[in-house]
């Protein structure tokens, strides 16, 4: 396959990554994100924020250390997973995130986005 062509189908399909995963987390997590980042929102924007920039480096590593297209949907699969259990265990434990994220805790979605940011950063190092 032509060079151009892979790279516009690897971007592309980082693309709907992106996007399946926004839908997927925004539908797991129990606050609605949009709604309130469109209100100022600066809790829900960091935490969300977090999720999408973890993931994102999950998916440049893979991007990075695969040729092939199909183990590349593999890997950003199996990231996907990851964040949404860190999420839901991460929640578990530190308890009211619902409550912290609509009271615009910029402080508590700021955690929750570097929570995110971080487990992303060591699934993106784990992928070789």
């Amino acid at each position: 396959m032509p060079a151009i062509l892979n790279y516009l189908l690897h971007l592309s399909l980082a693309t709907v990554l992106v996007l399946v995963f926004f839908i997927i987390y925004t539908k797991v997590t129990p606050a609605d994100e949009v709604t309130l980042i469109r209100q100022g929102n600066r809790a829900a924007a960091l935490s969300l924020g977090g999720a999408l920039i973890g993931f994102s480096l999950t998916l440049a590593s893979a991007l990075m250390h695969t040729a092939d297209y199909r183990e590349f949907l593999a890997w950003a699969a199996g990231a996907m997973v990851v964040q949404v259990v860190v999420y839901a265990v991460a929640t578990s434990l530190l308890r009211m995130a619902r409550d912290q994220i609509e009271a615009d805790n910029a402080a508590f979605g700021g955690l929750l986005g570097s929570i995110s940011l971080s487990i992303g950063v060591i699934n993106a190092g784990c992928i070789s």
